[in-house]
């Protein structure tokens, strides 16, 4: 960990398998609450059964409604812990990675995020550039201002690229254009590119990225987690093959080699084992790992609408893992009924996995008995 001693960073390969945009834990009284935080990291490493990469600061991090200082100190916390565990299961030679999300309300701010990621030894840095105020053309903001604070740094680290209309700063101009997206790519550091979109809009994300595979590998991670189960399903027949052929040449740049999941915080064993069988196309195991996936997501719909990042929170806490499920100023939170009624079907929601994904793929809880 610790960033990229060379001035390149071409042969950085993109970390495989299941990201998990951390949550933000605070206290009853709204602060960080930096305990809570380590913990949840812990859990999250699921004794090497869980997170590929734990991504810090991001949207289920509620980034948009925290102080700059808050966003860094929680990804210093996340690097910290983070080193502990893969230490602890001496993954030296493929660790437990600690992405740092840079992105703020101004330009200023996003690039003292960057310098922040570098100093306290982030792996790599994840940037959203439609959503900061002021970035008018984010390929010029990632060639001078980007480009000219990691030239000034002794270490690198790789940066990814975030798309995502919910967070875009102009509605008309909810995504990333595919010749942006192909000309940031010609940078060394830019090493590819999360997703929260519908299949056609990521399909042209791979086909942009395909242009520079001579630069090195260029990965794109699926933001919106439930498109896995169709992507890498594999297809019978006649017009399954028809059909598996469309959409592999949709996605002609290569299929995704990742996947971010926020209910990962809650269930990062069942989300490793969902990524697991989708990239072997195990229909079965698929479709079990589909049910559980489904049936949190059903969990998270109250009567209020839905709950997402609060149901999150309340899971962890209902695990064990953290002590409060306080979210932010301005995000939707559960009413005391909604989050009893929460807690019995999160309980049903794992059992279910027990049944069809095995023990080995139920998430400790701090109380069970380890692996």
């Amino acid at each position: 960990m610790g960033g990229w001693p060379l001035r390149s960073v071409e042969e950085a390969r993109p970390r495989p398998g299941l990201s998990v945009p951390v949550v933000t834990v605070f206290g009853a009284g709204g602060e960080l609450d930096e305990a809570g935080q380590r913990a949840l990291v812990r859990f999250l490493a699921q004794d090497g059964y869980g997170a590929d990469i734990v991504f810090a600061a991001g949207t289920t991090g509620e980034w948009d409604r925290v102080d700059n200082d808050v966003r860094q100190r929680v990804v210093q916390v996340c690097v910290e812990e983070l080193a502990k565990c893969n230490a602890a299961l001496d993954r030296s030679e493929r660790p437990i990675e600690a992405w740092a999300g840079i992105t703020a309300h101004d330009a200023a701010d996003t690039l003292a995020n960057l310098d922040f990621a570098i100093a306290h030894g982030a792996d790599a840095a994840v940037l959203a550039p439609l959503s900061i105020e002021g970035v008018d053309d984010p390929v010029r903001f990632v060639a001078r201002d980007v480009a000219d604070l990691l030239d000034a740094r002794r270490r690198r680290i790789p940066i990814y690229l975030y798309d995502n209309a919910d967070i875009a700063i102009d509605p008309r101009v909810p995504h990333i254009r595919t010749r942006q997206v192909k000309a940031m790519s010609r940078h060394d550091f830019v090493r590819g590119i999360k997703v929260s979109a519908s299949k056609k809009v990521l399909g042209n994300y791979t086909k942009a990225a395909a242009g520079f595979r001579e630069r090195g590998e260029f990965g794109i991670y699926v933001g919106n987690a439930m498109l896995i189960f169709d992507l890498f399903r594999p297809r019978s027949g006649w017009i399954g093959a028809l059909a598996e052929h469309w959409n592999r040449r949709r996605l002609r740049g290569g299929m995704p080699i990742g996947v971010v999941s926020g209910p990962a915080n809650a269930m990062p064993r069942e989300w490793a084992r969902a990524w697991q069988v989708c990239r072997a196309g195990d229909a079965d195991r698929m479709d079990a790992a589909r049910e559980v996936a489904a049936a949190f997501g059903a969990s998270c719909k109250t009567p209020a609408g839905k709950r997402s990042i609060a149901c999150m929170k309340r899971a962890l806490k209902h695990l064990g893992v953290i002590d409060s499920d306080a979210v932010a100023p301005g995000t939707p939170s559960l009413t005391p009924e909604h989050a009893e009624a929460f807690d019995v079907a999160f309980d049903a929601v794992r059992e279910r996995a027990r049944t069809v994904l095995g023990d080995l793929w139920v998430s400790r809880a701090p109380t069970e008995t380890p692996t």
